[in-house]
Parts: structure tokens; sequence; C-alpha cells
């Protein structure tokens, strides 16, 4: 069986929370939606994956997002120009280099944090259930 996942947030600025995870992640709006019994929404996602981001707000009764210092989102490069790339585009794009509530993620990844208080990890290491070539280890592939 094969799933599809969408991860759904509430945040206080759409606009601004959209552009700064296309920019900072290099996600694409596959949709978006205005008014929908009171609440605006855009979707994040990129073809190649297997899921993507709803960011929404509510016009009648905000939600105040509440993420704890553990709730995140953890990106794997283990090309190190790519995890470089993408750490400076995460600075560019808005977000906040932040202490990781979870030591471990201090030994080979960054930690980022948007306006909302949600935190995103971009960690240089390949996640171990990968397919494909591990460009650290070109000899390497999973199946």
């Amino acid at each position: 069986m094969f799933a599809h996942f969408r991860f759904a947030r509430p945040v206080t600025d759409l606009a601004r929370s959209a552009a700064m995870y296309v920019r900072g992640l290099g996600l694409q709006v596959i949709d978006s939606f205005e008014d929908h019994d009171g609440f605006d929404g855009v979707m994040l996602g990129h073809p190649d994956l297997g899921f993507h981001f709803e960011f929404t707000f509510c016009r009648h009764d905000p939600a105040i997002p509440a993420p704890t210092r553990e709730d995140l989102v953890v990106v794997y490069l283990p090309d190190r120009g790519e995890w470089a790339d993408a750490c400076a585009r995460m600075l560019d794009a808005g977000f906040q280099a932040a202490m990781p509530f979870n030591p471990y993620w201090n030994l080979r990844a960054r930690t980022f944090i948007d306006p909302d208080g949600y935190c995103v990890v971009v960690a240089h290491e390949r996640w171990p259930g990968a397919v494909g070539p591990d460009p650290v280890n070109p000899s390497s592939t999973r199946a």
C-alpha cells in the first residue's frame, strides 16, 4: 500500500509561511484555497515527494500555533554541498538558527525555527532507509 501524507499546521501569516518554506526547503505551491468555510490554506510539496504540508489560517477564530521543542521536520541531505546550500537558504528565507532541544541534532545537523515556533532540522546525513546511491559513499546503494 502506498499512501500520500499531508501534514497540516495552523500559521499566523499564511503568505509568510508559504514563502519561507518554498524558498528555504525548495518546495512548490501545489494547491491553495480561500475562505473555504472561513479557512484559507496553501499546500506545499514536490512531485517526487509522498507528502505535502498544508498551512491554514482560520478567518473567524485563528488557531494559535503551539508546537513543542520536539515537533520537528527533519530533512536529510547527505551531500555536503547540498546541505550547506540548504542551510544558507533557510536563513535567507527568514528562518532563525536555533539550538535543538535534543542534543543529538547538534552532531551533524542545524536546526531552524520559523516565526510560529515550528522547527526544521537540516541533517547532513543519509536516512538509513533511503533508496538509491549514497552521495557520501557512492559505492553503496540501497534498494
